[in-house]
């Protein structure tokens, strides 16, 4: 289901605020300076970087602690294609923004300029690694109720929990194909009951070719697919159910691989939470 089409409240069946793309940035703070950099972020870059900016309706902020760290898939030394993050205890902040629907290229341009002007000033953290830093575009949204969160309020809802999973199509199998198996067969029957509350799927865009030096750039993210999870509760107490499997059911449909599928929980603006449960020892 696409949500698209779901009345709301009022009868309103055309929403005029909707998601166009979406901003995914992991980054790893360097030990020590975690506190350092998550002040830095949420009381700084997060506004003066995304959400000062047109068009960037939406944005927050998740971790990785070592505890969820250790449930990602798939497992250090698995099968299946090398892991987007070949380091399973980086990529600890996950900061996500919604960008409105028919206005990418000019927030797009805004935000490389922005953050240039940003590093000129010497506004930007060095104490930091970027991970995966991508521009995605919306493709769908599955709710596992139809009057559930839609697509354009999963950020200020404030889910307890987030999974981000990449998938890589096998040869000859296209992102549409991908996107109808989890519609149809995976998401009808793995979310009713479950606390997966809405999941929404990406395609790769391109980087700016003036974007800043330190983004890391990759010519094969071009057929990915990404699906964030939105969960009413800790990721934890959902991994076996919905994720640990997911990614055997789709190879055994003979589309495609998990690259990649990491529980992320909600940052608390405001507080160090967190900051002393990032790394296993």
């Amino acid at each position: 289901m696409t949500g698209r089409s779901v009345p709301a409240q009022g009868g309103v069946t055309d929403d005029p605020i909707r998601i166009g793309t979406m901003l995914f940035t992991l980054v790893e703070p360097h030990r020590g300076h975690q506190v350092a950099y998550n002040r830095w972020y949420e009381r700084d870059h997060f506004y003066a970087g995304c959400q000062i900016g047109a068009y960037n309706f939406s944005g927050a902020r998740f971790v990785a602690t070592a505890p969820n760290k250790a449930l990602r898939l798939p497992e250090p030394g698995g099968d299946g294609p090398g892991p987007l993050v070949t380091d399973p205890q980086t990529g600890t902040y996950l900061g996500l923004y919604y960008v409105l629907d028919g206005h990418h290229d000019e927030w797009n341009r805004w935000a490389v300029d922005q953050v240039n002007v940003l590093h000129a000033a010497g506004r930007m953290f060095e104490q930091r690694d970027h991970i995966h830093t991508g521009l995605y575009h919306f493709e769908w949204e599955y709710r596992r109720e139809e009057d559930g969160v839609p697509a354009e309020l999963t950020l200020d809802h404030r889910f307890p929990g987030l999974v981000s999973v990449f998938v890589e199509p096998d040869d000859g199998i296209g992102p549409d194909q991908i996107g109808a198996w989890y519609r149809e067969h995976f998401l009808p029957s793995a979310l009713p009951g479950s606390a997966v509350a809405t999941v929404l799927a990406f395609s790769p865009l391109p980087l700016l070719a003036d974007a800043p030096g330190d983004v890391p750039r990759s010519d094969e993210v071009d057929r990915r697919v990404l699906l964030l999870f939105f969960v009413d509760q800790e990721p934890a107490g959902s991994w076996d159910a919905v994720f640990a499997a997911q990614g055997g059911q789709l190879a055994a449909a003979g589309l495609g691989s998990v690259l990649w599928a990491s529980p992320f929980i909600g940052t608390v603006p405001g507080t160090d939470t967190y900051t002393d449960q990032l790394w296993a020892e």
